[in-house]
């Protein structure tokens, strides 16, 4: 350097501290697919546990189509690759450090992938769950068992609950919150009374509900503090009787969450949310609607 000129300063001599704040402004692919790999520095900066409290890949979806027979869905090649890639990526940089998961209820995670997830993120509070099609019961019980500090789940509905509601019972001793984005049934509410009587979160939005499903969350969970049923479709008797839908709920259900620290509803006319939930008759096309429209819930901690 000659004399008067400036001092010149490399990338890679930045102060480690503040290229870490720098590179909070960034997306894991861009973290993934690029910044990792410039020098030693930068991997080391991208490897810091603030860059991956939460690894978000529900702006990741599956590219498949619809088969007739189990699991329903065939995702192509090239999709299952790029997931496996990313996820190898993801989970080698966040060292163990994810506490937050979250998937797009669009992509379709296979029994490996799930597995080899759950083995590294041991420290795992919250799971937001792809959809079920290709995971067997061996796959999310197994992930289930490795994630014993899982706090909060929100999940897509599933025809057979209990045996996953036994798991998270004998393996997440602190569980408490819990989302279904789909039909919460008499069968479903009797699972969670059954297995998961400390429950203190509980969001069933968008769905359909009855109204003997509605009570026997009331009466079973008895530690239950929160209660979000905004804007589902409430009927007087469960499935397959012909739908009676209330237009209000009646001083029966009121006097049971009069309990509770908050009971959030909403069943107004006028509301898009609940013009949407009636229109699909309680079971929610997510699909048709805004792309971010799945993530919103009227619970924040719930919310993504």
């Amino acid at each position: 350097m000659e004399e008067g000129d400036s001092p010149v300063r490399r990338w890679e001599d930045l102060d480690i501290d503040i290229l870490v704040k720098i590179l909070q402004s960034f997306d894991i692919f861009e973290l993934s697919a690029g910044l990792a790999h410039v020098c030693s520095t930068w991997r080391l900066a991208c490897r810091d546990q603030l860059l991956w409290k939460t690894l978000d890949l529900s702006v990741l979806k599956s590219n498949f189509i619809k088969i007739p027979f189990e699991p329903y869905v065939y995702v192509d090649c090239q999709s299952d690759k790029t997931l496996t890639s990313l996820l190898k990526i993801c989970l080698n940089l966040s060292s163990g450090n994810i506490l937050t998961l979250i998937f797009h209820y669009k992509l379709y995670v296979s029994d490996n992938q799930l597995t080899y997830t759950a083995e590294r993120c041991p420290r795992l509070k919250r799971l937001v769950m792809p959809a079920w099609n290709r995971i067997k019961k061996t796959g999310i019980c197994r992930a289930i068992r490795m994630w014993e500090d899982l706090e909060s789940l929100t999940m897509p509905s599933i025809a057979n609950p209990p045996y996953v509601m036994e798991e998270i019972a004998r393996s997440c001793k602190n569980f408490a919150e819990l989302k279904i984005m789909g039909p919460c049934d008499i069968f479903f509410a009797s699972t969670l009374v059954s297995f998961l009587p400390n429950l203190k979160v509980l969001s069933v939005r968008c769905t359909i509900l009855s109204k003997p499903a509605l009570l026997t969350i009331l009466d079973g969970l008895t530690k239950l503090e929160v209660l979000n049923i905004s804007h589902c479709v409430i009927t007087e008797d469960p499935p397959p009787a012909p739908k009676k839908i209330l237009a209000e709920l009646d001083e029966s259900i009121l006097e049971k969450t009069s309990r509770l620290c908050k009971f959030l509803t909403c069943m107004s006319d006028s509301c898009i949310m609940c013009q949407r939930t009636r229109n699909d008759e309680g079971l929610m096309r997510w699909y048709k609607y805004e792309e971010d429209f799945w993530k919103v819930d009227e619970v924040k901690s719930l919310a993504i």
